[in-house]
């Protein structure tokens, strides 16, 4: 029995015609369907055999390479039919369409020399001269890709030619879905790669390797990041503005087992509390106005991953409670919502404001604060860590230098003292921001100390102006009463080690110069000062 709504040898030009185009539809529509390639090749022939009779249906497409074809799909053999059907470009007649680019039809395959009938499929009887095959290329940008193939079985009237045509029109079809399937499969081994590439950048970026400094303090830092990174402990970065703490949280992410995931971050500082609620939980449609759809707030997106909260002491105290669910029970709701969410994440927070006083005064939340103060980790300010300067000068030089296209390669032995000498309130960020301007007001390939005129700086109680410093000790005033307790070698204490702080003072801690205004060596004044426990 020949398959349902299959020609027959009475079917008028209209009717097939009719039949064309529906068979047309159903072929297009299957091939927009959101399917594997291979599910939607393998419907079009299903389709071809039921509405068109066109019986061991063959779909060949070219190796990515350009190599030999390979029949990827077969209607009717089994997959065994698959692997035996492999032609070489030129072998037999679907390996002759593939090099020619042109169709073929051979009426009786019983009597072509040239097919080869690999798969088999059409056995050895006598009925094979009575089958025809009809083999089109299938073309992409003028070149030929693949090639589409099936047999008919001569009844009369049933022309070849009419066939060849209807199959050309299917080849194109199945051309621009080969096309657009390529491109896709391109564009996402693309993103693939680069999105493995930026990940690997960004552990690069943020490894602890990569945070300037060699001073004592930043080894107990980094030593720190070593310890909690394998760890699911929530860390609290403390420090002044400009120190690092975002940096830190970055390389104590890309050290950690949940590198792989997502690292989202927040300034609970930028936004007003109600938003910077919906930003953190999220909100379902209809929570308030104009929330014409639902949004996932940061929680959700830094699921298996890790989420930093900057300038978390400014926190509003309502947004507190929530907080403090979430770190409890690892759930929560969104805005507008009543199903709670699960959420799997590592909590990194950041301030720069004393905690313990903002507790005492119920400014924060007491049990917030012992659940965020799991592992504390202090970050020095610059002026702790002054050792680190020279190193994070020259890392700012080259960096400003290539980012802004100015040959400026060396900083003068007078500009690198000022720059010691200051007491840097904004810390890294504006040691930055200093090194950069001088490098665009630079006309030569040094900088020198007139390109650093930080604003306010000669203003600044700590900072010195070495042109006119002077080279002697200060006058202290001594007329003081002197407690007689201890004689006078407690007075004399007393008085060498004020003297000693208002050097200090004067040279924003520069003991090197410190010890030139007090007319002493840098290693005296280096006991003194551990002696009286100044530091």
């Amino acid at each position: 029995m020949p398959p349902k709504d299959a020609p027959s040898n009475s079917i008028a030009g209209l009717e097939r015609e009719v039949l064309e185009l529906r068979t047309l539809n159903e072929i297009t529509r299957q091939m927009t369907m959101p399917h594997p390639l291979e599910e939607r090749m393998r419907k079009a022939l299903e389709i071809l055999h039921e509405k068109m009779g066109m019986h061991h249906g063959t779909l060949t497409i070219l190796d990515v390479e350009g190599g030999h074809p390979a029949i990827e799909i077969v209607h009717g053999p089994d997959k065994q039919a698959i692997k035996l059907g492999r032609y070489r470009v030129g072998e037999g007649i679907t390996g002759k369409v593939v090099e020619s680019g042109e169709p073929m039809a051979v009426p009786g395959i019983g009597e072509e020399p040239i097919f080869l009938n690999r798969t088999g499929a059409r056995g050895r009887d006598s009925r094979r001269s009575r089958i025809s095959f009809i083999c089109v290329p299938i073309k992409m940008d003028r070149q030929t890709i693949g090639a589409l193939g099936t047999d008919r079985l001569s009844r009369g009237n049933v022309s070849l030619d009419e066939d060849m045509r209807f199959l050309t029109i299917i080849s194109s079809i199945i051309a621009q879905t080969v096309a657009t399937y390529r491109i896709r499969e391109r564009e996402k081994e693309k993103l693939q790669f680069e999105n493995t590439e930026l990940k690997r950048e960004l552990a690069k970026r943020f490894h602890p390797g990569n945070i300037i400094g060699e001073s004592k303090r930043m080894k107990e830092v980094y030593a720190a990041i070593d310890m909690v990174s394998q760890t699911r402990s929530t860390v609290l970065l403390r420090g002044e503005t400009g120190t690092g703490k975002e940096l830190v949280a970055h390389a104590i992410h890309y050290a950690s087992l949940r590198s792989k995931g997502p690292f989202i971050k927040i300034s609970c500082a930028a936004l007003p509390g109600t938003l910077l609620e919906s930003e953190l939980f999220g909100y379902e449609k209809g929570a308030f106005t104009g929330a014409v759809s639902g949004k996932p707030g940061r929680f959700e997106m830094a699921d298996g991953g890790t989420l930093f909260l900057d300038e978390i002491g400014d926190i509003p105290p309502s947004i507190q409670t929530k907080l403090l669910r979430v770190l409890q029970e690892k759930e929560f709701e969104r805005m507008g919502g009543t199903r709670p969410l699960k959420v799997d994440i590592r909590l990194i927070a950041a301030t720069n404001r004393d905690l313990e006083t903002a507790v005492r005064e119920g400014k924060f939340r007491e049990d917030l604060y012992y659940r965020l103060n799991v592992v504390p980790i202090l970050l020095p300010s610059l002026r702790d860590r002054r050792e680190d300067i020279p190193l994070l000068v020259v890392h700012f030089l080259k960096k400003a230098g290539m980012e802004n296209g100015k040959p400026v390669k060396y900083i003068s032995d007078a500009a690198m003292t000022y720059l010691m000498s200051y007491a840097w309130p904004g810390n890294i960020r504006e040691l930055e921001n200093a090194v950069e301007r001088a490098v665009i007001l630079c006309k030569s390939d040094t900088i020198e100390e007139d390109l650093f005129p930080i604003p306010g700086q000669k203003d600044h109680p700590a900072a010195i102006d070495l042109k006119t410093a002077p080279r002697k000790v200060p006058e202290i005033n001594t007329d003081e009463d002197i407690p007689p307790e201890g004689g006078l070698s407690a007075a004399v204490e007393k008085l060498e080690k004020k003297m000693i702080q208002t050097a200090l003072a004067r040279t924003a801690g520069n003991q090197r110069r410190a010890a030139r205004m007090l007319g002493v060596t840098e290693r005296i004044l280096g006991y003194k000062i551990k002696n009286y426990d100044l530091k």
